[in-house]
């Protein structure tokens, strides 16, 4: 079987495209940037794709391929990183103008990647720099309004190339495109999910030969489906499973969870109430890095502490993770890659245990809409595998922390502009957030927007050009309980991790779960994380920040607008718990936020 090969120079959706690929029925491999063209050339691959990454062509240690693979007449695809690489090689030229992330505008004219794409359409860009100049015999078909040279191509060489990324689902027409390059490498066919679900196992047997696997389940759909995957890889004799209820989850959701797994037949499974470990572990920790790792550590020392109160310890077991492929990436998995948050089953004492071979993590190469097919093909039921995501630290994630606020020094001229520029009353907040721009982690402010008008396209314009124009600002929000910015935004800090702010949290996510249900909006939202940010309108108060959004597969996501009346309906049950006086719903798309904001 002829693959597509991809090279992967750090991108967040590196995987995705090979992911893509294998959806459109073609076999991909992805490889490591400085893979040699001969190595290339002996898996006679019918096309090579060029990922993007987080650096740019300009810096000195930028990853660079090896040059022959231009030499080697194979079909070439460039997306972003890889775009700007492909004209840099050729001798054309590159600047750094004004950052795009998130929806755009394409306008493009006849080539081989746009058959059957309309001649304008709306796609997924993440970058800083852009082509203005290409190189010679290279034809350019395509711009965005701020992208002059947004597609290229050199049809005697057979090189193709893209600044936005085709793999997302944000992009309209991106299916269409990477149809258009696998049909003209005549790489159609040889690829389905059944191929990837006995690939697994295969794999996972061989990994793991004659020992045993204990892991950590929490409920979710990872971990479910890889506790079931192991079992039937290994047999239910050879597979243990422990839920920690860590005091981070959701209302009720320990004894819920609980009870779905034992219903559904997963034997050997055993719960720790870890709750006051957690709680001790998190005092007096602000960072948002620092809480996830301290996190991914008491998770660590919970599971050493259950396997020898188990007696399962030793060489004879191993650690099973439900690690998917977003969670490693995130983390910096690959060589280029840039780190955006560590996720708890990467905790450097995890990577020391995986690069002894004694952890299995047969999902790690799936996103999480692989993971509910595969969880499907093996017969687990749809309540299990349809339930909305929910990170594993819990809301260790989903409550902003801090010793002190951190206003931003020329914020009142950041709000004089926006306002100016888009007739909109605007207040920066002196919270930050976890963001994701060009591939590579921000860490910024977010900015809150106060109107009594409702107007669904507007605001989510907004929220994408906002980020773009005002580097200092990763995220955009709408108030919900107030029409008018109030004169003074109270900060409640020092803000720790404490029993008290986790009720708050809790009763706020029950509120918006009960809504959803009351309104039959569940199954409208891919996920919907609720913040909750030690900023208020009053002294002693705080605020909930409402994150619902749509996705596929969690390398991008885009905000859900409900209508007004269900949104006023959840700021005002929020509004009678007495420590929240303001309430906000996130407009952002990922990129430039992430979906979670810590």
């Amino acid at each position: 079987m002829r693959p597509i090969v991809i090279l992967d120079f750090g991108s967040q959706f590196a995987h995705l495209i090979g992911n893509r690929v294998r959806r459109l029925s073609a076999y991909s491999e992805i490889l490591p940037v400085k893979t040699l063209a001969s190595e290339i050339q002996k898996l006679n691959p019918c096309g090579i794709i060029l990922s993007g990454g987080p650096q740019s062509v300009f810096e000195k240690n930028s990853p660079q391929p090896d040059p022959k693979i231009f030499d080697l007449g194979i079909p070439m695809l460039g997306i972003c990183y890889g775009h700007q690489l492909i004209a840099h090689h050729f001798g054309g030229h590159i600047e750094s103008l004004q950052k795009e992330f998130g929806k755009a505008r394409f306008s493009h004219e006849n080539g081989v990647l746009f058959e059957g794409v309309p001649e304008e359409s709306i796609v997924w860009m993440n970058h800083g720099d852009s082509i203005t100049a290409l190189p010679e015999e290279f034809r350019q078909n395509g711009f965005t309004s701020v992208c002059p040279i947004a597609a290229f191509e050199n049809l005697s060489q057979k090189i193709f190339s893209i600044q936005f990324h085709p793999e997302v689902t944000h992009t309209e027409y991106g299916m269409t495109i990477l149809q258009n390059f696998i049909r003209f490498c005549s790489a159609e066919g040889g690829w389905n999910l059944s191929d990837a679900l006995e690939h697994i196992l295969t794999r996972t047997r061989e990994q793991v030969g004659d020992r045993n696997v204990f892991l950590l389940v929490s409920g979710g759909v990872d971990s479910s489906v890889a506790f079931a995957l192991l079992v039937k890889a290994l047999g239910a004799e050879r597979v243990r499973g422990l839920f920690v209820d860590h005091g981070l989850l959701r209302k009720n959701e320990a004894d819920e969870v609980e009870k779905m797994l034992l219903e559904h037949g997963f034997s050997g499974l055993f719960v720790a109430h870890e709750e006051e470990f957690f709680l001790e572990e998190l005092r007096g920790v602000t960072d948002p890095e620092e809480k996830r790792k301290r996190i991914g550590n008491a998770f660590l020392a919970v599971q050493q502490k259950w396997t020898k109160k188990l007696g399962i310890e030793g060489d004879h077991w191993i650690l099973g993770q439900g690690t998917i492929y977003p969670d490693h990436i995130e983390t910096g998995g690959s060589e280029h890659a840039s780190k955006i948050k560590t996720h708890h089953n990467r905790v450097p004492e995890i990577e020391r245990m995986i690069t002894e071979g004694r952890v299995i993590e047969p999902l790690i190469d799936l996103y999480k809409d692989e993971v509910r097919e595969i969880g499907r093909k093996i017969g687990l039921p749809e309540k299990m595998i349809s339930r909305h995501p929910f990170p594993g630290p819990g809301l260790g994630v989903r409550i902003l922390c801090g010793k002190t606020d951190s206003p931003l020094f020329h914020a009142e001229e950041i709000e004089k502009n926006i306002a100016e520029q888009y007739s909109i009353s605007a207040k920066v907040l002196p919270v930050q957030s976890v963001g994701v721009q060009g591939d590579a982690r921000s860490y910024r402010h977010p900015v809150a927007l106060f109107s009594s008008e409702f107007f669904h396209n507007h605001q989510l314009s907004l929220a994408s050009e906002i980020p773009n124009s005002f580097p200092e600002i990763n995220r955009t929000l709408l108030c919900l309980s107030q029409n008018s910015m109030p004169e003074k935004v109270f900060s409640r800090f020092p803000a720790e991790m404490i029993r008290e702010r986790i009720a708050i949290l809790q009763e706020a996510d029950a509120i918006i779960r009960t809504i959803l249900d009351e309104e039959g909006l569940q199954n409208s939202v891919w996920q919907f994380p609720v913040v909750l940010a030690p900023i208020g309108i009053s002294p002693d108060t705080e605020s909930i920040i409402l994150r619902p959004i749509q996705s596929e597969n969690a390398m991008t996501a885009t905000a859900v607008l409900f209508s007004k009346e269900v949104l006023q309906k959840m700021a005002n049950c929020l509004l009678e718990i007495p420590e929240i006086s303001a309430v906000f719903l996130d407009l952002t798309s990922k990129p430039p936020g992430t979906i979670e904001w810590e």
